[in-house]
């Protein structure tokens, strides 16, 4: 049992990405194995493009490189009817710079809810649920403001972009948080005497977040 405290995350914006690299096979298996041209080394972080929508625009750690192959370090493809076989080709791209986001007055997370159906038979007098999918998953920064900072540019620029940009959380208990999503960035500072400015950035996720230990 254990609790923490989230004072000494460091959040930082993926800022460069490599050129995609064909997946030519996935394997099912606790841990994927992709089958790639590699130059990627253990402890790289890439981002999956993957005909399976349970790791499509999801971001992962290497582990384990050779120079034909990479596991996907925490993706569990065992059960073949979420990852069906042969399905799981598509492209990764190494994430090749990090810049940090100081200056960070709060991060919140909304959505994620479990979603419900429910169904009631014509011979019964009561309704039943099963569950569905969970509700889109957003974060939301607030920022001191300072467009002179890097991590403020950084959010610009993957804002104006629009493209999926990964976000990773660096515990100070040990371990990350890897997200991936598009950002929307206000760069109109709040205005309230004797408060700081600051200014709003929001992530819509892609796909679930990835949770490495260490």
């Amino acid at each position: 049992m254990a609790v923490s405290l989230p004072n000494g995350i460091v959040l930082a914006l993926a800022n460069a990405y490599a050129a995609p690299i064909a997946v030519t096979a996935a394997s099912n298996g606790a841990e994927a194995v992709l089958t790639v041209a590699n130059a990627l080394v253990a402890g790289d972080y890439f981002e999956f493009t993957s005909g399976w929508s349970r790791a499509n625009g999801r971001v992962f750690r290497v582990k384990a490189p050779t120079p034909t192959t990479i596991v996907a370090e925490a993706l569990d493809t065992t059960s073949t009817s979420l990852f069906p076989i042969g399905s799981g080709v598509g492209t990764i791209r190494k994430i090749n710079a990090w810049t940090q986001i100081t200056q960070i007055m709060g991060c919140t997370s909304s959505g994620g809810e479990p979603q419900y159906q429910t169904y009631s038979f014509l011979e019964q007098d009561f309704d039943s649920q099963i569950p569905t999918t969970t509700s889109a998953q957003s974060l939301a920064l607030e920022i001191a403001d300072d467009p002179s900072l890097a991590g403020y540019q950084a959010l610009k620029n993957a804002s104006q972009s629009r493209n999926p940009t990964a976000l990773r959380a660096t515990l100070p208990a040990g371990g990350f948080i890897l997200y991936n999503g598009v950002f929307a960035f206000d760069e109109t500072p709040s205005l309230t005497k004797g408060s700081l400015m600051a200014v709003k950035a929001g992530m819509a996720l892609q796909g679930r977040p990835v949770r490495y230990i260490a």
